[in-house]
């Protein structure tokens, strides 16, 4: 007797830094999300998909909730409060190492807004980074979400080290419901290639800068050419950060960071496109471009 196979969507919403791009790349094998050591890395709703016996889960990958600041923050607060609407199962992540606080406050408070508007969703709890905890801590933990009443099940996971993350899997597979799939089996994001080329090298700016500039570099692929007869991809892209004298923390000694960061980036696009990719990346200054609705929409690749 063949298993009735599902189908649902998944929301992970939680914090900045909570580890949600961390575990959907872990979950699908892929490197779907950007990740780094900074908050608010995930600006855009990145969806990823996971095939396997049991059926298809379509994740979304959302920005850290936090009140927003700029026309940038606000847009991805806006990426947040759409995917609940979509969703089957809304998907908190916790970052269990950290100490409960205001921002937490934050998120549960929108979280029970959220569920007067689509009370039929279901809710988990998912207590990231327990590597990072000391055992006893786990325990209250738990109940302090269960007692919220807010939440179907809580999971305690290590995203990184990819424990608790079967268990998770089978809490998901359980709340959904029998359907059939909606994207091709071989298929794990829709992102276009070229937003991804975008995120790859802005991944690759956060590492190498964030020190210095945390918020304040975009990335837009001006120009992204396939040579199918070569195998070959030609990347044209600009890095922009808000002011003159951030240029040259990006460019570096005799281009020396800018290169750097064109190569890792190329590395990682031909691993994921299966391709040789030429990279070419200039640096400019846009100084209002996190308040620049135009800018921002063409930022914004169609999901």
């Amino acid at each position: 007797m063949t298993e009735t196979k599902k189908f649902g969507t998944v929301t992970l919403v939680g914090r900045p830094n909570a580890g949600k791009s961390t575990l959907l790349n872990k979950l699908l094998g892929q490197k779907v999300s950007i990740v780094s050591n900074k908050p608010q890395t995930t600006r855009n709703r990145i969806v990823g998909i996971l095939n396997e016996p049991r059926g298809q889960i379509a994740f979304l990958d959302t920005p850290g909730i936090h009140k927003p600041l700029h026309k940038l923050n606000v847009r991805m607060m806006d990426h947040v409060r759409s995917t609940f609407g979509e969703a089957d199962v809304v998907a908190l992540l916790v970052d269990a190492s950290e100490d409960f606080g205001k921002g937490d406050e934050f998120v549960i408070k929108l979280l029970r807004d959220e569920k007067e508007k689509n009370p039929d969703n279901k809710r988990i709890a998912v207590l990231n980074k327990i590597d990072l905890l000391k055992k006893p801590k786990l325990l209250p933990l738990m109940q302090r979400y269960a007692s919220m009443e807010l939440f179907d099940e809580i999971v305690p996971i290590s995203a990184s080290k990819g424990e608790g993350t079967d268990d998770l899997l089978n809490v998901l597979f359980k709340m959904l419901e029998p359907g059939d799939a909606v994207y091709p089996a071989e298929d794990y994001t829709t992102q276009p290639e070229r937003f991804m080329a975008a995120e790859l090298v802005r991944e690759k700016v956060l590492h190498h800068t964030s020190d210095e500039l945390p918020y304040t570099t975009a990335v837009s692929v001006d120009k992204f050419d396939e040579d199918e007869g070569k195998n070959l991809i030609r990347i044209y892209a600009t890095i922009y950060v808000e002011r003159e004298s951030q240029k040259p923390i990006v460019i570096g000694k005799r281009g020396e960071m800018v290169k750097r960061i064109g190569t890792e980036a190329r590395l990682d696009l031909e691993s994921i496109l299966g391709a040789k990719v030429f990279l070419d990346l200039h640096v400019a200054v846009h100084e209002s471009w996190r308040e620049d609705e135009r800018f921002l929409g063409e930022l914004e690749w169609p999901l």
